[in-house]
């Protein structure tokens, strides 16, 4: 799985971190961040086998950020919160 760039992306985390995938992102005066990301042929087939997605954060022992995991990108940008 890689992140990948789409329309609207206006920033990138982590560019000049060689440690870190370059993470392109809309983020809005909110704070939101939308990121994408691209799935291989076998993450596909894994899904459809488990239908399950892991998710790891680093939280560098700083509070959690909640996160909204969706397959549209809609459904993000109409969350409420």
């Amino acid at each position: 799985m890689k992140p990948v760039e789409f329309e609207g992306v206006n920033r990138v985390f982590g560019e000049d971190q060689p440690q870190y995938i370059p993470l392109p992102v809309q983020k809005d005066e909110k704070g939101r961040v939308i990121s994408c990301w691209e799935l291989t042929d076998e993450e596909i087939e894994k899904i459809k086998e488990t239908k399950r997605i892991w998710i790891g954060q680093l939280t560098f022992n700083e509070p959690l950020q909640p996160i909204l995991p969706s397959v549209d990108k809609k459904t993000i940008e109409d969350a409420e919160y």
